[in-house]
């Protein structure tokens, strides 16, 4: 989570608590949204939630990581 998303958060949570655990429960949301589709472009991530597309787009971004890191992997073994 980026630290301007935490302090964010914590700030709502201070402020309204409920507000704070369904903003915790969007994110979680797109996350698993994002995974069931299959998502792996943050720019295919959309909705009417702010969390729910950070969730959306952290998981998108992640698995473009591990597909990055594969490929360098995959890279590596052909080398050898």
């Amino acid at each position: 989570m980026k630290t301007s998303a935490l302090i964010s958060l914590l700030i709502v949570a201070a402020l309204n608590p409920l507000a704070a655990l369904a903003e915790g429960s969007g994110h979680e949301a797109g996350r698993n949204w994002a995974e069931e589709k299959g998502i792996d472009d943050p720019d295919d991530c959309g909705g009417n939630s702010d969390s729910f597309i950070e969730g959306c787009q952290e998981y998108a971004e992640e698995q473009q990581e591990e597909e990055e890191q594969q490929q360098e992997e995959d890279d590596d073994d052909e080398d050898e």
